[in-house]
């Protein structure tokens, strides 16, 4: 989620450098874009770790030490990566 959101982040900010906003008096919606943009970044941070700890508790994030040991490829997926 939060890679998604922080790539437009730079352009929409710095949009100044084509808008002239020295001359043409921009400065504050310049600002507010900036404003909106760390908003987006504390959002979807806050949106990612909710989800994150949604599915720790629900499913959890690690699989076993035995599957671990078996390998994943054979535990989660019943294949074989390396025909061994």
């Amino acid at each position: 989620v939060f890679n998604n959101q922080a790539l437009g982040g730079p352009g929409i900010v710095t949009d100044w450098v084509t808008a002239t906003v020295a001359s043409n008096g921009m400065g504050a919606q310049v600002w507010i874009q900036l404003k909106a943009v760390m908003l987006t970044v504390v959002w979807s941070g806050v949106v990612s770790l909710i989800a994150y700890k949604i599915v720790d508790l629900v499913i959890g994030l690690r699989v076993s030490e035995d599957e671990e040991r078996e390998g994943l490829d054979i535990t989660s997926h019943g294949e074989t990566a390396y025909n061994k």
